[in-house]
């Protein structure tokens, strides 16, 4: 291998990507389902221009979602199945997501970022939160991708973590509410309340109540940089304190820190970086964060202990959850 294979391997990766986000955002994957399709008449069905749709489709079989079955015919392969909006677990929205104009435009402009510390995203379209606001179509497919990001340690959270001693969670910024509600199903004597953004709770409270959980569980309107509800047992953030820099962030936990009971804790579920030159999955995460947030970041053990020292709390223990996720406890 030469030196330069590296380079063009993640060059042409960003090729790879942008046909598998012409796959989702065209809904091939809907269109072919189970049967075999002539180029003329998925592109019909897609309303796409055939032979640029025809380029793309033999760019896909390469990458094994779709294979070809004749001069000028395709279908799906088991792995294109994953991208059909109506199967269990569709990344559909996860790659349309990511592909939006916005989110692409972020990635493709972090040299621009790095340059002036401020997300190039921000100058152009607004923050990640006020591009969601005012985009309702967009905000819907990142929810769906948020609870599919979420679902791997969805229910690991409440298999590695003992709750039978506590008798009250908040989950902060809980969105549809899948992490609460996989702990609340594993320890019937518990009470919840979901605490997030007025645009979220109508969504929460759909989930809850589908999951026959919402007798135990409150949906409640606010902003953690004001104060969060008071008096629980222990507050969940998943995927919340990596959105922020050391001060946003401090404030949030210390308003956790205010609102917690006596012997309450703080249970953080993000990717913790390792020490060292070693590649993880939460150092692509990183470039994520600077591209859409500019300030938010993923952080090592010392930089969590850090900041949670500069919020009046401890850190405990770190739990590893299966997949790329752990969860950090800390206490007064």
């Amino acid at each position: 291998m030469t030196a330069a294979a590296p380079v063009f391997r993640a060059i042409y990766e960003i090729s790879r990507f942008a046909a598998l986000a012409t796959m989702a955002e065209l809904g091939l994957a809907d269109e072919l389902g189970d049967a075999e399709l002539e180029v003329n008449e998925l592109a019909r069905r897609c309303r796409a221009h055939a032979p640029s749709l025809r380029r793309v489709l033999r760019e896909l079989a390469g990458m094994g979602y779709v294979r070809s079955t004749g001069a000028n015919s395709f279908r799906l392969t088991e792995l294109g199945q994953s991208l059909r909006s109506d199967v269990p677990s569709s990344v559909r929205a996860a790659v349309r997501t990511v592909a939006q104009e916005a989110f692409w435009y972020a990635l493709g402009s972090l040299p621009q970022t790095v340059r002036s510390g401020r997300s190039a995203m921000a100058d152009r379209f607004g923050s990640p939160y006020e591009y969601l606001a005012a985009h309702p179509d967009v905000a819907a497919l990142f929810d769906e991708y948020m609870a599919l990001r979420a679902a791997p340690f969805a229910g690991a959270v409440a298999s590695c973590y003992d709750f039978s001693e506590l008798r009250r969670v908040v989950d902060v910024g809980g969105g549809k509410g899948h992490i609460l509600a996989s702990v609340l199903r594993a320890f019937p004597h518990l009470e919840g309340e979901l605490f997030d953004l007025e645009r979220v709770i109508p969504l929460a409270r759909t989930e809850l109540e589908a999951a026959g959980l919402a007798e135990r569980c409150a949906c409640t309107v606010g902003d953690f940089f004001t104060a969060v509800p008071r008096g629980a047992d222990a507050y969940l953030l998943a995927n919340v304190i990596h959105n922020w820099n050391d001060d946003d962030a401090t404030t949030i936990l210390r308003n956790v820190h205010d609102a917690m009971s006596p012997g309450g804790r703080v249970l953080i579920v993000e990717i913790v970086l390792p020490d060292g030159d070693v590649p993880h999955v939460g150092k692509d995460a990183d470039m994520r964060m600077l591209a859409l947030t500019g300030d938010g970041m993923e952080r090592t053990e010392s930089e969590y202990a850090a900041l949670l020292e500069r919020s009046g709390l401890q850190l405990k223990r770190i739990i590893e959850l299966p997949g790329w996720a752990s969860l950090i406890e800390a206490t007064r």
